[in-house]
């Protein structure tokens, strides 16, 4: 029996696109990006792009960068203070400085996560990042608590991430930087 977190992408395949689903899937809101994740598995993806579900974010997305990447998009559960399930689409600009506010409940943030990459292993690091961020407000209760408008932005979430990766390939042709 395969297993049910593998990438539907060869995983020795270039891949042009690494999305990274971060969230716990036990926990209420968290557990968006497990959700997305469910959806982009079954979509069809432009171009080289690889899936993947991380438990918990942090420094743990290094480990699944192979250097090769064009464009990370993130996906996670953030507090930036909208409605419960707006989806944020932001790029590494625009992302807020952990001091400002919380975009991921795992730690480190994604900012900090690439600043060290960018220290440690330059040469992994995408030239492009995106977020692809869902607003939660439950985040210390079991799934059964799961806001209702975050859980509703799954599909739309997943349809953000497929036209990043789009628009990504169009403008780069594939591998360049958009």
């Amino acid at each position: 029996m395969p297993n049910q977190r593998e990438s539907p992408v060869d995983p020795g395949a270039r891949a042009a696109a690494l999305v990274a689903c971060i969230g716990n899937e036990l926990v209420a809101d968290d557990a968006i990006g497990y959700e997305v994740y469910q959806r982009l598995r079954r979509m069809a993806l432009p171009g080289e792009t690889r899936v993947e579900f991380v438990g918990v974010g942090g420094l743990a997305l290094l480990d699944l960068l192979k250097g090769d990447e064009r464009l990370l998009v993130t996906v996670d559960a953030v507090q930036l203070g909208a409605a419960a399930g707006t989806i944020h689409r932001l790029s590494w600009d625009e992302l807020p400085a952990a001091a400002a506010c919380a975009v991921s409940v795992h730690g480190i943030g994604l900012r900090e996560t690439v600043e060290i990459g960018r220290i440690l292993y330059p040469e992994l690091i995408p030239p492009v990042i995106r977020l692809v961020g869902v607003e939660g407000r439950c985040f210390d209760r079991m799934r059964a608590a799961m806001t209702p408008a975050t859980a509703a932005a799954a599909d739309g979430a997943a349809e953000a991430v497929r036209q990043l990766i789009t628009t990504h390939e169009v403008q780069s042709d594939g591998y360049g930087t958009a």
